[in-house]
């Protein structure tokens, strides 16, 4: 199963934090790519069978839907997250929703700056407010204290600091 080291933080300034990751571009120990991408996000998240742990949620993002699972602790700080996901047909929408049920559903738009193996999304959550996402995808070599390494060192960078940190999803602060 894939897996990364994620943080997430309220912000108050998304685009100065923004400015604040494409400075990296200058400094050589950071492979930052300045190609902004934007996306119109929708994700509903659809209940599991009881003794299930993790999330199940399905993300529309115009054309292209995913249907991802995802298992992490809910805790501040860099975490571990395992995770699958495919692609799907809108249609599977009413599938799940008949077949589970849905218990949340969050809008966003989402901007992404790739930093090495992190991606780094800047989002804008309706009904929320602004905040900042790392994700450092690791390879099978890499320990989860080497994700939180990186994790931690853009933090810094980024002037995110442990009480901005979140614990929980986005769709958990909705309902």
């Amino acid at each position: 199963m894939p897996r990364n080291v994620e943080i997430k933080a309220r912000v108050e300034d998304l685009e100065a934090v923004k400015q604040r990751i494409l400075a990296l571009r200058s400094n050589a120990a950071y492979d930052v790519c300045p190609d902004t991408t934007i996306m119109r996000q929708k994700d509903s998240f659809f209940n599991l069978p009881a003794g299930k742990c993790g999330k199940l949620k399905l993300r529309q993002m115009g054309l292209c839907n995913e249907l991802i699972y995802y298992d992490r602790e809910e805790s501040t700080g860099p975490k571990l997250s395992s995770y699958n996901k495919c692609q799907v047909n809108e249609d599977v929408e009413k599938v799940l929703t008949n077949a589970l049920g849905m218990w949340g559903v969050v809008n966003k738009e989402r901007s992404l700056i790739m930093v090495g193996q992190t991606r780094v999304h800047f989002d804008r959550v309706e009904g929320l407010g602004d905040f900042v996402e790392l994700e450092v995808v690791l390879n099978d070599s890499q320990t989860v204290e080497d994700g939180q390494s990186i994790a931690e060192d853009l933090m810094s960078h980024m002037g995110v600091e442990e009480k901005d940190l979140i614990s929980v999803a986005y769709v958990n602060m909705l309902v």
